[in-house]
This record gives C-alpha cells, sequence and structure tokens, in this order.
C-alpha cells in the first residue's frame, strides 16, 4: 500500500445540513417545470453505471484484511486480541476516552467505470460502550491514493458510557468530499478504485465486542438531467406488498431534540413501517422511554432516536437508517436502482423499498406539497402501472389513513431519478430470495 497522510480521527463537527428533510419547514411552492408523464416508454434508463459490492456473514468476509479482530461462528467481524492504544474525543459530549479496537480491510475494488459516487452500509450490534466506523480510500484518475475518508461512526446506544452516533461532514482530500453519507467526487474528478474499513471499538479494559454481520458499498456515476424515459412492465402491475400506514405528521412536537420533531421524520417512519411489515420492530421493552399518547406509533419515536446523527442534525441519514434496520435483525443496505422496472422485480419477490426523492407541488401530482428531500416505501403497482407508495407525509395529514396513495408512474420515476439517482433502502430478512442478482444489488 501507498504511504498516505494519517486520518485525523477527531474530525470537528460541522454545520452544513445539505439534505435534511424540511418537510412543513420549508415546502417548496412548484417552483420549476412540471413534468407530466413521458410518452416514450423504454426498458431501460439511459447509460446509469451502478455497481454494489457487499461483504457480509456469508463468509465473505474471509477476503479481507484483519487487525485485531476475528470471525466468529456465525460468521459476522468481532475484536479479537485486540488493538490498544485509540483514544477518541467525542465532539458532542466532549468526553474523552481510550479503546480496544479491531479493524478488517476489504480487497480492493475496482468497478467496471470511473464513478463519481460511493456510499457505504454496515449491519452492526454494538452492545453498551461499543460502536463501529466505517472509512473509504480510493484512487482517482489523476493517479492519487485519497487518505482514509470517514463515512460515519455507528452505535445503536445513547448512554453515558456511548459515544454519539456521527456523519462527519465536509471532509475534503483534494478533489472527493464527504457530503453527511456519501463520497464524492468534484471538479470533474473521477475515481477508479476503493476499499472499505471498517473498525470495531470498546471501552478499554472491558471484554463486550460490536458484531458485524455486513459492509457494503455502492458506485455510481449517474448522468445529470432533468429527465428520464417511463420504464415499461416487468411484471408486477397489478402487485402490492401490505406495509402499515404510518404517518410522520402525528408526531410534529414529538421529542424536538431529534430533528424538530416528527414533521421531519419521513425517514425513521420509513424505517419504521418496513421492520413491521417483517416483525421486526423493537421489543416493548425497547420502547418504555416514549409516552404514550392516543394516536401515538412508539416505534417511529424510538427509530427517530436511533437514527439521529448529531452532526448532521436530522434522521435521515441513509447509512444510518439501514444500520438501524439491520440491528434489528434484516439484512439492510443502501443501493441505486435504475428503473421503476427494477423495483416491479423487489415487489414481486415481496420486498418493499424505501425510496428517496425531492420535487415540487407541480412534479408529483397528488402529493401536495413539495420538498427538498424525502423518503416514502413503494408497496406496489396499479393495473396500469402507476405507483403505490406509503407516503410518511400523508399529505400533510395527520392521519394514517392518508399515508397509501398513487402516484403517477411517469412522474415519480422521472423525480426519484433525477433528484437522488435512484437511492433505495433494500431491508429483508436474511434468507429471503431478492429478484436475480444485478450489478446493483446482492
Amino acid at each position: 500500500m501507498s504511504s498516505l497522510p494519517p486520518e485525523n480521527d477527531n474530525n470537528r463537527p460541522f454545520s452544513a445540513l445539505p439534505r435534511r428533510t424540511l418537510l412543513g419547514g420549508a415546502l417548496i411552492a412548484g417552483a420549476g417545470l412540471a413534468m407530466g408523464s413521458d410518452p416514450r416508454r423504454a426498458d431501460a434508463a439511459p447509460a446509469r453505471p451502478i455497481e454494489f459490492t457487499v461483504w457480509d456473514r456469508t463468509d465473505h468476509f474471509q477476503t479481507g484484511y484483519p487487525a485485531g479482530c476475528l470471525i466468529d461462528g456465525r460468521g459476522g467481524l468481532i475484536i479479537g486480541k485486540a488493538l490498544k492504544g485509540f483514544t477518541y474525543t467525542d465532539p458532542h459530549t466532549r468526553k474523552k476516552r481510550s479503546y480496544d479496537r479491531g479493524e478488517w480491510v476489504s480487497p480492493l475494488v475496482t468497478p467496471r467505470f470511473r464513478f463519481t459516487e460511493l456510499i457505504t452500509s454496515i449491519n452492526a450490534t454494538t452492545p453498551s460502550g461499543t460502536w463501529v466506523d466505517v472509512a473509504v480510500q480510493g484512487l482517482t484518475a489523476s493517479g492519487r491514493w485519497t487518505r482514509w475518508l470517514m463515512l460515519g461512526r455507528w452505535t445503536s446506544g445513547d448512554g453515558a458510557d456511548d459515544i454519539r452516533r456521527t456523519s462527519l461532514d465536509g471532509q475534503v482530500d483534494g478533489l472527493v468530499k464527504i457530503n453527511t453519507d456519501t463520497l464524492m467526487t468534484t471538479s470533474g474528478e473521477t475515481m477508479i478504485n476503493y476499499k472499505v474499513r471498517v473498525r470495531l471499538f470498546r471501552i478499554a479494559g472491558t471484554t463486550s465486542t460490536p458484531r458485524v454481520g455486513l459492509v457494503s458499498a455502492v458506485a455510481s456515476a449517474i448522468p445529470k438531467t432533468t429527465s428520464v424515459p417511463t420504464s415499461a412492465s416487468s411484471g408486477a402491475w397489478g402487485k402490492t406488498v401490505n406495509v402499515p400506514t404510518y404517518s410522520q405528521e402525528l408526531h410534529k412536537g414529538h421529542y424536538p431534540q431529534y430533528d424538530g420533531g416528527g414533521e421531519a421524520w419521513c425517514s425513521p417512519t420509513c424505517t419504521a413501517m418496513i421492520l413491521d411489515h417483517w416483525q421486526r420492530g423493537p421489543k416493548a421493552s425497547e420502547l418504555s422511554w416514549v409516552r404514550v399518547t392516543p394516536e401515538n406509533r412508539r416505534q417511529v419515536d424510538h427509530a427517530a432516536r436511533q437514527t439521529f446523527d448529531h452532526q448532521y442534525g436530522g434522521t435521515g441519514n441513509w447509512t444510518f437508517n439501514t444500520a438501524y434496520a439491520g440491528q434489528q435483525g434484516l439484512r439492510s443496505y443502501v443501493t441505486r436502482l435504475k428503473s421503476l422496472r427494477e423495483v416491479e422485480g423487489f415487489i414481486t419477490a415481496g420486498v418493499p423499498l424505501v425510496v428517496s426523492l425531492s420535487f415540487t407541488s407541480a412534479q408529483l401530482s397528488g402529493a401536495g406539497y413539495g420538498t427538498n428531500g424525502h423518503l416514502l416505501v413503494i408497496v406496489g403497482f396499479t393495473r396500469t402501472g402507476d405507483v403505490v407508495v406509503n407516503d410518511p407525509a400523508s399529505h400533510l395529514q395527520k392521519s394514517d389513513a392518508q399515508v397509501r396513495t398513487t402516484y403517477r408512474r411517469g412522474q415519480f420515476e422521472n423525480v426519484w431519478q433525477t433528484s437522488s439517482g435512484g437511492i433505495a433502502y433494500v431491508m429483508a430478512p436474511w434468507g429471503h430470495r431478492l429478484p436475480a442478482a444485478a450489478p446493483n444489488w446482492s
């Protein structure tokens, strides 16, 4: 490996909130061009290079390079003969502690294209006093290795012995930067390859260990465009998955320390719906801290607390939402899909998807609002191919009955693909059969 500059393990917090959900707080009042259904039909959108790589408990960790950690009997990474001497000062609590650690570095991954963005995911359990982080290092097309760039410090705990989960927005290394949960190139730069590092920590002198069951990365080079063709059917028209309907609006004002309360909780509300669909939601004992109200879905408040990113200041961190679902027992990761045609394969397999998008009120008929960042659950399709969703914004009404809605296929596909590049959370039980493997999912 080339000699590289040292990583700053105590990066200061940054204030930018580049993708914070602003439903209700900063609605977009119909600005921009209204986009209706594209009359063209195509089986595939224009070239949208995406490549997904995963290492998990099905023995893929054997291909990496461990130090201070080992693979347990269930195939997950745990701390073994720990490395010593790591000190971390939590920027959010100012607590300084020493930790023992183990680490695992993936083999070098060379996608079949030069990429401009990369998003990692991690599934881990973290007993009190333990945590994990994930970082990426890569080679730019200009021939320079980046330093290790941190894509998040994760723990499910928030007690006295726990760090505060955090992204490290604002890291810049030449023409590469971290934007909350995404590595991005700038100024026309591209990257050729990368490797992922995951580190496992526990308070020095203790014996608990975090356990990592999955690490993944999705590299992409999505072209900037204002429209995409409307995809044709792959056989799921008329099919839906029965997912419970939860409105984030019912949680407005709850626990304002987590991004102002429920009106901004689209991502954890979606994650809670998916967990309850798979019957993997939190136990009653985990919800005892949530106050009871007549309309309350306490698991939504819990999901918001568990996904809150103390640097980003919100609950919409993609990686942290999939990490929370992973902690609850699902095999969960972020990827990008190229079209609704690909989504249909998941619906046929009985797997609802959470997707990220932004739009003006004119661009998505029937939504009743516009947003600069939102997540919702695709649960199926009508007989004519329109998209059936659980939209936690619920037409900005405090009603679970307003959550299930239908959006026009062409409009929905267009705003999803052009705003987020097809971001989706794939969350399903381990062993559940997904659509036939493709370069952008596993």
